[in-house]
C-alpha cells in the first residue's frame, strides 16, 4: 500500500535526524502515552450536555466552526439501523418514529436496537471478524493448521462480555479461543517473520494496541521505535522452545528472553511455563495502566461510528489525534462503566456530535494535518451490509450459513446422492435423473398427533410418501416444509424420492430430508435422509413409490455430508421445525462464507488483520454491479417476488420499493420516470430494471 501521510512525515524525521542505524533502542519517534487519566470535562455555558458534545463544542470554538442541525429523524434511523444491527429500518418503523412527537426517542431507538442481542452480534461479527483474522475457510483450514473462534466471538458479542475479558481470554485463551493467537500454519517454508509465534505478537500488537509491528519483526522498525529484539521478546512469550532471533531471515545467533513490548507495564517471567506466561501476560495487557489497550478500541469505534478515527490511520496510535482529551476521556469512561462495548456505542450514538450532518470524504481529509472535524463522514455500505440491505428489499442473497448462531437446531440429516464410481473410485454423478427410497416402521400401537417434512434438493425433485405425490420443487434453497400426516399409516411406510441433477458436467447433488412424526403421547420419531436409503440410475419398474416393491437390485446412497458439515451447500437457515422461535430471518452476510461477490464489494480473505476497509468503489465493483450474474440474479427473483404481490397494481409497487430501499415515497419525478418503465407487457423485465437502478444509487449504498 502507499505509505499515509504520518507514516512520510515519521520517515522524513528520521531522515532529518541522519537516518542513524542500530540495533540499540532508538527514541526517535513519537510515543504515545501508555498512562490514562480520565480528563476534566469543557467547561460550557451553553445546551450541550453529553460528555462528547463538550468535548466537540470547545473543539469548535477554538475551529470558529458553528453547530450544524442535527439530521433529520429518517436520516438519523436508518443511520442507527446500520450502525448497530446493520439492516435497513421497516418502512412502517421509520414511519412511526418519524411521526413519534416524545423528545426522548432517539434515545430510546438506541437502547431498543443495542438490546436486539442476535441482530447485534450478527452485525458487530463483521468488525471483529476483520479484527481478529476469524474466518470460516480458507488459507490454513485445508490443512488443519488454522482454527476459527466464531463461536466464542459471537457468543462473546451476544452476551456483552466485558472487553477486558475478551482481551484477557484471546492472550490467554481457553479451547474456543485460542484461534486467535494460533494463527496460521502457512504450508511451505515461510520467512521468520511469519511463524506462528511471530504471528501472536504481531496480531496482538495491530489489533489491540495499534501497534505495527510487522517491520519490526525482520528488522528494526523503520516507522517507530519498536526494535527486532523487541519484537522477538514478545513473540518469544508464545513460544514451547527458545526463539532464535533472525534479522531478514539470517540469524543473529542470539535468542530471544520473553517479555512484553512496554515493560513498564510489567514483567514476564521467563522461568515460567508457556502457559503461566500468557496468564502473566494477560494480567499486564489487560491492566488500567495500559491506556494504550482501551484508547485504541475507542478509537476504533469512533472511526466505524463518526468515519474516521481521533486517531488515524487506527493502528497507529503513536500519531497525535486531533482531540487528545476526547480520546482519553472515551478510554476511560469505558473502564469506568466495566469495559462495556455497547456502552461505548451507546454513549457515541445518544451525542449530537453523532447527529451531526455527514461530510462527504475529499482530499483534505485525507492527511491528518489538514484534518477538521466538522462532523460524521459519509460511509459506504460493507459487503455485508450491502448484501444484507439487498436481502431485505429484494430476496435473501444467501440461503445457508456457515455458522449457526442459535444453535440448537436438533435437525439430522446427511445429504445424499447416487454413490458414481469411475474406475472402482468414488467420482462426482453425471447430470441425470435419479430414485430414491427409503422404508420404515410406524408401531401398531401408535397414535400420530402430526408429521412434517423438511425437503432439500438439488436441483429438482419429486416427493412420494406411500406412493402419494407430496411434494414438488426446483430450487434447492427453498426448503420444502409438508405436512404429511394424512399420508402416513401404522406399519410399513415408505418414502420416494425422483431427483433431478441438472448441468452439463459432473457435478455434486444431493437430497436432504427429515421428517420429524410427533405422537400424542408426547414422544417423536425422526426419519432422515442418510446411508440407509438406496437409489437407482436409471429408469424403474412401475410401482418404484409404493411400499413393497422389490429395490433389491438397487444400490446404496452416498452421502456428501450432513446438514451441518458439508462443503457444498451450508447450514440452511430454513431447514429447521422451529418455525415460531429464535431463527434467523434470511442467512445475513456476516454468517456466510467469503466468496467472489463479497470479495469484489470489499470484504476481505482475512488472512491478515484487517482494521479499515476501501470507502472508494473500484472498476471490480462497478463492473459487478452492472453485469455481474449474482447480482442479477438476485434482482431477478426479486421482479417474481414484488410481481407476485403487487403484479396488479404498479403505483403501488414502486411506492413500497422505494420505501423499502430509501425509507421514503418517490419524488413526483421519480415516479413518473418509474411508471414509464412499465409499458405494456414490460413485466418482469421492467422490475428487474427499477430495483438495479434502486440499488446502484448513493441513497442506497452510503451511510449519510
Amino acid at each position: 500500500r502507499a505509505l499515509y501521510s504520518g507514516e512520510v512525515e515519521l520517515i522524513r524525521t528520521w531522515i532529518e535526524l541522519g537516518a542513524h542505524w542500530t540495533d540499540e533502542d532508538v527514541e526517535t519517534f513519537r510515543e504515545a502515552e501508555l498512562a490514562l487519566t480520565k480528563p476534566e470535562l469543557p467547561e460550557t455555558d451553553s445546551e450541550f450536555d453529553h460528555p462528547i458534545d463538550r468535548f466537540t463544542n470547545a473543539y469548535f470554538q477554538d475551529q470558529n466552526i458553528s453547530w450544524p442541525e442535527p439530521v433529520d429523524d429518517a436520516t438519523y434511523m436508518r443511520r442507527v439501523y446500520l450502525d448497530v444491527i446493520g439492516l435497513l429500518p421497516e418502512p412502517d418503523e421509520l414511519k412511526a418514529f418519524v411521526e413519534d412527537t416524545t423528545p426522548d426517542k432517539r434515545d430510546r431507538l438506541v437502547d431498543s436496537l443495542l438490546n436486539r442481542d442476535h441482530d447485534y452480534a450478527q452485525h458487530e461479527l463483521t468488525f471483529w471478524n476483520d479484527l481478529l483474522r476469524n474466518a470460516y475457510t480458507g488459507t490454513g483450514f485445508i490443512t488443519g493448521g488454522r482454527k476459527q473462534i466464531t463461536d466464542w466471538l459471537y457468543n462473546a458479542l451476544k452476551d456483552n462480555k466485558p472487553y477486558n475479558q475478551m482481551v484477557r481470554e484471546l492472550v490467554n485463551p481457553n479451547e474456543n479461543s485460542e484461534g486467535f493467537i494460533r494463527g496460521i500454519e502457512w504450508r511451505g517454508d515461510v520467512n521468520a517473520s511469519q511463524t506462528t509465534e511471530m504471528q501472536a505478537a504481531q496480531n496482538i500488537s495491530q489489533s489491540l494496541l495499534g501497534v505495527n509491528m510487522k517491520c519490526a519483526s525482520c528488522h528494526n522498525s523503520f516507522v517507530s521505535n519498536l526494535t527486532l529484539k523487541e519484537s522477538y521478546s514478545f513473540a518469544a512469550v508464545f513460544s514451547d522452545t527458545l526463539l532464535a532471533i533472525e534479522r531478514c531471515d539470517v540469524p543473529t545467533g542470539d535468542f530471544a528472553e520473553p517479555g512484553f513490548i512496554y515493560e513498564e507495564l510489567g514483567e514476564v517471567d521467563k522461568n515460567l511455563p508457556k502457559e503461566a506466561r500468557l496468564e502473566q501476560l494477560a494480567d499486564i495487557v489487560t491492566s488500567e495502566k495500559n491506556g494504550r489497550l482501551y484508547r485504541t478500541i475507542a478509537n476504533r469505534y469512533w472511526a466505524r461510528l463518526i468515519g474516521r478515527g481521533l486517531v488515524e490511520p487506527t493502528d497507529e496510535m503513536d500519531l497525535e489525534p486531533w482531540n487528545q482529551e476526547l480520546l482519553d476521556w472515551l478510554a476511560a469512561d469505558l473502564i469506568d462503566h466495566d469495559y462495556d462495548l455497547r456502552y461505548l456505542v451507546s454513549s457515541i450514538l445518544r451525542s449530537d456530535t453523532y447527529q451531526l450532518p455527514s461530510v462527504a470524504v475529499n482530499e483534505q481529509q485525507a492527511g491528518a494535518e489538514e484534518y477538521v472535524f466538522t462532523g460524521p463522514t459519509r460511509r459506504r455500505l460493507t459487503a455485508e451490509q450491502y448484501v444484507d440491505a439487498l436481502s431485505q428489499i429484494a430476496v435473501p442473497v444467501y440461503n445457508s450459513v456457515a455458522y449457526d448462531p442459535y444453535g440448537g437446531n436438533d435437525i439430522e440429516a446427511d445429504w445424499i446422492w447416487y454413490d458414481a464410481r469411475v474406475d472402482g473410485r468414488q467420482s462426482l454423478p453425471p447430470p441425470g435423473t435419479y430414485y430414491f427410497r427409503h422404508a420404515f416402521d410406524l408401531p401398531a400401537e401408535s397414535q400420530i398427533e402430526d408429521a412434517r417434512l423438511l425437503i432439500s434438493v438439488d436441483e429438482a425433485f419429486e416427493l412420494y410418501v406411500n406412493g402419494t405425490l407430496a411434494g414438488r420443487g426446483e430450487d434447492w434453497r427453498q426448503v420444502g416444509h409438508m405436512d404429511v400426516t394424512q399420508h402416513l399409516e401404522n406399519g410399513e411406510n415408505l418414502l420416494a424420492v425422483k431427483g433431478e441433477n441438472g448441468g452439463t458436467t459432473a457435478n455434486p447433488a444431493g437430497i436432504l430430508l427429515n421428517l420429524r412424526i410427533n405422537y400424542e403421547d408426547g414422544g417423536w420419531l425422526d426419519v432422515t435422509s442418510n446411508r440407509e436409503w438406496t437409489v437407482i440410475n436409471r429408469s424403474p419398474q412401475s410401482g418404484w413409490e409404493q411400499p413393497g416393491f422389490n429395490d433389491s437390485d438397487w444400490d446404496t446412497v452416498r452421502t456428501f455430508g450432513t446438514y451441518k458439515d458439508n462443503n457444498h451447500w451450508g447450514q440452511l437457515v430454513d431447514f429447521t421445525h422451529n418455525q415460531a422461535g429464535e431463527r434467523l430471518q434470511f442467512a445475513r452476510a456476516s454468517l456466510v462464507e467469503n466468496d467472489p461477490f463479497m470479495k469484489t464489494l470489499g470484504r476481505p480473505p482475512r488472512e491478515i488483520v484487517n482494521t479499515t476497509r476501501e470507502g472508494d468503489p473500484s472498476l471490480l465493483q462497478a463492473l459487478e454491479l452492472t453485469n455481474g450474474e449474482v447480482l442479477n440474479e438476485v434482482l431477478g427473483r426479486a421482479a417474481d417476488r414484488w410481481l407476485d404481490e403487487y403484479g396488479q397494481d404498479p403505483d403501488k409497487m414502486i411506492e413500497q420499493i422505494y420505501l423499502s430501499a430509501y425509507g421514503r415515497k418517490p419524488t413526483a419525478g421519480e415516479a413518473r420516470l418509474a411508471g414509464e418503465m412499465f409499458a405494456p407487457d414490460s413485466g418482469k423485465a421492467a422490475v428487474q430494471d427499477l430495483l438495479w437502478a434502486i440499488v446502484m444509487q448513493p441513497e442506497f449504498q452510503w451511510i449519510y
